[in-house]
């Protein structure tokens, strides 16, 4: 595999205005995400943005970042034009696209989204983890996928819904980590294809891909990377990125 990762950033944002450039510790959270990517080792990292501000802070801090649209209906569809721009001659074969509101993420989580591509018959690899909280179970805000089987860390995906049917054969709910890793190929056909009436249903657009017979494998992980779309998560990252840096500093 040759991989890239593409980030995608959108400035607007209903519930936390200009998310993307919100500050933590001294930094934008768009440059976390970057840092956080960079550090799985995986394949070059670009943020996909729909503003010069986003350009600008990433290339600060020495990163690369490429203008898209402003009205693109999804990330699916900014970091694929984000990837005609960068790799015309289609180099890199599998995309792995990681939110751009995810600051805390942990490296590994990302190169674990890779796993399920080991199989060639696997089309879309993106991540899960087992719900601890049961609250989670009847929140429609956490979405649920569906398994084929109940056992492994690298399964099936059937469905995905915000709804956790109890008589599902999965032997516990899992939380669904919304970070995916395409085949170009998949990418391609994906973003080629009208929303399908189940992803309009549930507003997941996944579920156009299956809805379409493709395959999404989904690797099971430990943790839940903490998503920030309000001042209390962006608070929360800032309180879990503050204990890091103290703990860096101790151990110097």
């Amino acid at each position: 595999m040759h991989p890239v990762i593409l980030i995608p950033a959108r400035l607007a944002s209903t519930r936390l205005p200009e998310k993307p450039l919100a500050d933590i510790h001294g930094e934008p959270m768009i440059v976390h995400v970057w840092r956080r990517a960079a550090a799985a080792g995986i394949g070059p990292v670009f943020v996909a943005c729909d503003d010069a501000r986003i350009r600008a802070a990433v290339e600060r801090a020495g990163g690369k970042a490429v203008m898209t649209k402003a009205d693109h209906p999804s990330g699916s569809d900014r970091i694929f034009e984000a990837l005609g721009i960068i790799d015309p001659q289609k180099q890199y074969d599998v995309i792995v696209n990681v939110q751009g509101d995810v600051p805390t993420i942990e490296p590994e989580t990302i190169r674990a989204a890779l796993k399920p591509l080991e199989n060639p018959g696997t089309d879309i690899a993106t991540l899960a983890c087992e719900i601890r909280d049961k609250r989670e179970v009847a929140d429609p805000a956490v979405v649920k996928p569906l398994f084929s089987g109940t056992r492994g860390n690298i399964r099936q995906a059937l469905s995905f819904s915000r709804a956790w049917n109890p008589g599902a054969p999965s032997e516990r709910p899992h939380h669904h980590i919304g970070i995916y890793a395409y085949r170009r190929a998949a990418l391609e056909r994906f973003v080629s294809l009208p929303p399908s009436p189940l992803e309009l249903k549930e507003k997941l657009e996944q579920l156009r891909a299956l809805e379409n017979g493709m395959r999404i494998d989904v690797a099971i992980v430990d943790a839940v990377p903490l998503g920030v779309d309000t001042p209390e998560h962006l608070e929360r990252a800032r309180q879990v990125i503050g204990m890091r840096h103290e703990g860096r500093g101790a151990r110097n």
